[in-house]
């Protein structure tokens, strides 16, 4: 079976966000199962060629101001799935290319007018690039597309009611779980420890964590990331990078280097000031290794279940409260618990199999 992903983004080719992320480790873990992959993406940078391996997979890609050179792309994949990592130009540009292939759409953070304006008023991008961005992702075709799908996901349970409302569908869309490594055991700092994983601007709100080191000198925090404006980030460093209690390790390669997965371990909590989320990969591999979330937003309950629910302008007494009695302790192995149950590799895997063994017929492909 060949299966081609279809992302906005590919984790490393200059862009460390959740979305490539998840693509790169589900294209990953297929090829590990024997199944071919093919992944299509706008070029991001220079970096790579139009068309490179990476971790037996093969990466394809097209210039973003000229997405209809991807129909090539496309109808030369012969995939028998294409599994777009939430819905973009590409999902359409698939359906028009391969008709006779099957459809998979997950959205992992469809938009409503509110995100978008969050969006826009949090960004340091000009508005035309908004607007440009917008477009390539939530357009009348790619609605259609995403309506015309094989099968339609969702990333977590609280979009589904969201998803229906955005596409005026009249079914309800599946669930399918993000894939994260559980590790077996992790040994917690003695010392309190918190984290940030994220990009260093907008709606991130990152200033809030580094204020947060200003106010708990006892508590050790580690900010894993960056600003992808090389003079943001400068200033930020130049702000806080001379508290004691606080670390800026930078961007964190997970597929290279362990490093992120020690700071997750060592970590009793780990903290997210965005002012929205759809769910966070960072969210579910924080509480694979029994990290506390502290966040403003609650996807799928992950924050007032396995953590604290923040009120705005009440971060400090959120910790406190986390710090208090060894609260995190409790709720960080509750939310491993879960996280083990549902979105461990094995498990979320055979997810996605399932629905490529549904979309193609049960005994397609071995596949039964």
């Amino acid at each position: 079976m060949h299966v081609c992903l279809i992302c906005i983004e590919l984790f490393g080719d200059s862009i460390h966000g959740g979305f490539g992320r998840s693509t790169r480790f589900i294209g990953r873990e297929l090829v590990r199962r024997g199944i071919a992959v093919t992944i299509v993406v706008p070029r991001r940078s220079d970096d790579y060629p139009d068309t490179y391996d990476l971790e037996g997979m093969t990466v394809r890609q097209y210039l973003p101001h000229r997405p209809w050179a991807a129909l090539s792309i496309f109808r030369s994949c012969h995939a028998d799935v294409f599994h777009s990592q939430d819905a973009s130009v590409g999902t359409f540009l698939a359906r028009v290319a391969a008709p006779g292939s099957r459809h998979i759409v997950t959205l992992r953070d469809p938009m409503d007018d509110r995100d978008w304006q969050i969006e826009t008023d949090y960004s340091e991008l000009p508005r035309a690039g908004w607007l440009q961005y917008r477009y390539f992702i939530d357009n009348p075709l790619v609605a259609t597309a995403v309506k015309r799908a094989h099968s339609l996901y969702c990333a977590a349970e609280f979009l589904i009611p969201k998803v229906m409302r955005k596409y005026h569908l009249t079914f309800r869309p599946g669930f399918l779980p993000t894939p994260v490594d559980v590790p077996a055991a992790v040994v917690k700092a003695e010392r309190p420890t918190v984290c940030f994983i994220g990009r260093w601007e907008g709606r991130k709100r990152p200033e809030l964590f580094f204020k947060l080191a200003l106010e708990f000198p006892a508590v050790r925090f580690i900010a894993v990331g960056g600003a992808r404006d090389t003079e943001q980030d400068r200033r930020f460093r130049e702000l806080y990078g001379g508290i004691p209690s606080l670390e800026m390790t930078g961007v964190l390669d997970q597929f290279r280097t362990g490093e992120l997965s020690a700071i997750l371990g060592k970590s009793w909590i780990i903290v997210n000031t965005s002012l929205r989320e759809g769910l966070p990969v960072t969210f579910v591999e924080g509480a694979a290794h029994r990290c506390a979330i502290l966040a403003f937003n609650d996807p799928d309950g992950f924050a007032s279940r396995f953590g604290c629910l923040a009120q705005e302008g009440r971060l400090r007494e959120a910790l406190q409260f986390l710090l208090a009695e060894n609260r995190w302790k409790e709720r960080g192995e509750a939310g491993y618990r879960y996280v083990n149950q549902i979105f461990s590799t094995d498990k979320a895997m055979e997810a996605h199999l399932a629905a490529y063994r549904a979309v193609l017929g049960a005994g397609a492909f071995g596949l039964s």
